[in-house]
């Protein structure tokens, strides 16, 4: 099979502090050269931070590609240097195809254009013929669902309706090489779903995707093969459920290390030691169906007693924003714990959350005292995303409370069963 990208010890390296935006005015550039001498001496030298580095790796006409890591590991900027939108610093990529970006829906758009001219501008930025646009408008709006708002400026669309028309634009493209940058989390349940369907048909036609994104479900059903990286460079490149299993286990490895530490402890009067994830009915879970419910259950060492403690978790965004919050207070159960091993568990009955990758701070508090305290413990995939009729969340919902029960000294030997 011949090869459709081949990315050799590619490197993009970017220097911090010094100004990147805007031009200046001549004045300001004169300035600046007549006092260079004077602030070499005074003002350090911006290190170089390299985004992405020593970063190989091919890719097969015809192969699906996935591509994960942490937020900053580079994903994004390995795109952007294949799409040709900024060069590299060192290394090279080659590219034998036509290359479609989905980078950003709805770059392009013009809030005074109604969606018909919107369809044939966008069309055209991607690099659609006007007659291939008109050859697929039927079919463009058709998979926006907006047939009756195409005469409407877009500035008074819904988001949902705004970003459905842009996807769908930007899915009619018909590359040879396909790169997706995280565009499928739009929409309701029934058009994620629909995406989904539209980039397998991509797939299946023998288009080559790269596929950056943080739904591992959509990885693994897309996906032959994933490139991890972490740090800018690459991790681990290999069979998709591989790949995502080992991602799974470096971010549970560096909660059990802390949690060990915890456990070490003899400062403090009670710590957590153990923390799990699991479906309602007890079992262990990496991922959830949205709308179900969930069980987060700690196992806690008390040392000396302590009475009234915050048991508490945070599920927040790939970005660290806080979605919801759950304690035992907030729940309405006091917790006066007794020397000895104790198991807690909160029961969630709904996730009102769209499809992705989420993960839960949790923490123990004695009045202002924090007693535990682990970031990132535990990262929870929700799939197949439905969100709940009782929980209408726009974009930019603050956090949320869920409704939620405890339960206290539940079986030690037996976790979440």
């Amino acid at each position: 099979m011949s090869t459709a990208i081949c990315v050799d010890n590619l490197g993009k390296r970017y220097r911090l502090g010094t100004p990147t935006g805007g031009y200046g005015s001549l004045r300001e550039s004169l300035t600046n050269a007549v006092t260079a001498p004077f602030r070499r001496g005074a003002c350090p030298v911006a290190a170089p931070f390299w985004a992405l580095r020593g970063v190989s790796f091919d890719v097969a006409h015809g192969e699906v590609v996935g591509i994960i890591g942490r937020n900053g590991a580079g994903k994004s900027t390995l795109l952007k240097l294949l799409s040709r939108i900024t060069d590299p610093s060192e290394g090279r990529a080659e590219i034998h195809g036509r290359v479609g970006s989905l980078l950003e829906v709805g770059t392009g758009f013009h809030a005074e254009l109604t969606g018909r001219e919107n369809i044939y501008l966008n069309g055209a930025i991607l690099g659609m013929r006007r007659t291939e646009i008109a050859r697929k408008f039927d079919e463009i709006v058709a998979f926006a669902e907006v047939e009756a708002f195409l005469d409407t400026p877009v500035k008074r669309y819904s988001s949902g309706m705004y970003m459905r028309l842009a996807f769908a634009v930007a899915a009619h493209l018909e590359p040879d090489i396909l790169v997706v940058d995280e565009v499928l989390a739009v929409g309701d349940a029934a058009f994620q779903q629909k995406c989904l369907g539209k980039m397998g048909a991509v797939a299946e036609q023998g288009r080559t995707i790269l596929f950056v994104s943080h739904n591992m479900g959509a990885i693994r059903s897309l996906c032959g093969r994933t490139l991890l990286l972490s740090h800018g460079q690459v991790e681990k490149l290999g069979p998709t459920h591989d790949v995502v299993s080992h991602y799974i286990d470096t971010l549970d490895a560096r909660t059990a290390e802390i949690l060990q530490e915890n456990a070490a402890r003899a400062d403090a009067p009670a710590t957590i030691t153990g923390f799990t994830v699991c479906t309602t009915d007890g079992r262990p879970a990496l991922e959830v169906q949205a709308g179900d419910g969930m069980m987060v259950e700690y196992r806690i060492l008390c040392r000396r007693p302590v009475g009234d403690v915050s048991v508490q978790f945070t599920l927040c965004d790939q970005d660290g924003y806080p979605l919801a919050h759950c304690n035992n207070v907030m729940g309405g159960q006091t917790i006066d714990l007794t020397p000895g091993e104790h198991t807690i568990r909160c029961t969630v009955p709904e996730l009102p959350f769209r499809t992705g990758l989420y993960f839960l701070n949790i923490a123990l508090f004695k009045a202002q005292e924090q007693l535990s305290h682990v970031r990132q413990a535990v990262s929870l995939g929700i799939v197949n995303a439905a969100v709940h009729r009782h929980y209408a969340m726009p974009a930019n919902a603050p956090t949320v409370v869920l409704r939620q029960t405890w339960a206290v000294d539940a079986a030690w030997d037996a976790p979440c069963a």
